[in-house]
């Protein structure tokens, strides 16, 4: 790895006797998007806080461009806690304004960039009114905006979609798109799995501070158990009950479902089926990246 890359090698974190994370390892990539998943107290948290400096690791080690990331390159970060972070008394334009201050933006570049934040996210009516007035959807507009207004390398956002209107996650989402269009790595944490799958080039699925699966979600659907539901127009049923390597997991009318073990042909399956009569369909049945989840967190298997 290399580049723009931002690596997380084999990252633990123990609080006495519990494990808050396990050799957390994973990569972004210039331009992309990593959806972080995981039920609470996963691990995402702290692996964002270690990836700031905010905490210390045990072992392990966090990488930005091959090097080990300082207190230099973490100027570079905009950050995005999941517990609001700003001062609640205090102007919204004015914040912004000293966020930027405190990343050395010359003061008229700083009220530029928090106009312009400010605008894009529909908040220029309010820009003199205190944090604490502002509706909870809001405040996670401006501490987005906080967390871009120093035009960072790197996004780590920790639940930014949370307590958003429709509209506003339209506009997150387009943000977050051309953040990573413009060549900048983002993770981000969510329980929202629709927008997760939607934005994401990759995902993680962390589990009691461990990553129990990672990568695209096409590669994670692919790997998989392999179900079809099946449609034989006035067929007989129990077609398939006595077949090789294949589970009936329900019917309904003309249709079953069917799993797959590993090894078993799914040709052979489709045979079957046309010897029993027409066949109307014979459709894969890919799990949502809800279903993955919870099967990687529960060990659970969506029917």
């Amino acid at each position: 790895m290399g580049g723009k890359d931002l690596q997380i090698d084999r990252v633990s974190k123990r609080y006495g006797d519990v494990h808050a994370l396990r050799e957390m390892t994973f990569d972004v990539g210039e331009g992309g998007i990593f959806g972080f998943v995981g039920g609470n107290g996963a691990g995402k948290t702290t692996t964002m806080r270690i990836i700031l400096g905010v905490l210390a690791a045990d072992s392990g080690e966090v990488r930005w461009r091959g090097e080990p990331i300082g207190l230099e390159t973490r100027r570079d970060i905009g950050y995005m806690p999941e517990e609001r972070g700003l001062y609640p008394k205090m102007g919204v334009r004015d914040q912004l304004m000293y966020l930027a201050r405190l990343h050395g933006i010359r003061k008229r570049a700083a009220g530029a960039a928090a106009d312009e934040w400010l605008e894009r996210f529909g908040l220029t009516e309010r820009r003199r009114d205190e944090l604490d007035d502002l509706s909870l959807g809001n405040q996670q507009k401006v501490q987005l905006a906080a967390a871009l207004i120093h035009d960072p390398e790197v996004l780590v956002l920790d639940e930014p979609f949370s307590g958003l209107d429709p509209m506003a996650v339209d506009v997150m989402s387009e943000v977050l798109r051309k953040k990573a269009a413009a060549g900048v790595p983002v993770i981000f944490s969510s329980h929202q799995l629709d927008l997760v799958e939607r934005l994401c080039d990759r995902v993680g699925i962390v589990r009691a501070g461990s990553m129990v699966a990672c990568g695209p979600v096409g590669e994670l659907r692919d790997g998989s158990r392999r179900r079809f539901e099946i449609e034989i127009a006035g067929g007989p049923t129990g077609w398939a009950d006595e077949l090789d390597g294949v589970s009936v997991l329900g019917a309904s009318g003309d249709r079953v479902r069917v799993e797959l073990a590993p090894g078993a042909d799914e040709q052979a399956v489709l045979a079957a089926a046309m010897r029993s009569g027409p066949v109307g369909e014979f459709v894969p049945l890919r799990p949502t990246l809800a279903e993955l989840f919870r099967t990687a967190v529960n060990g659970e298997e969506s029917e």
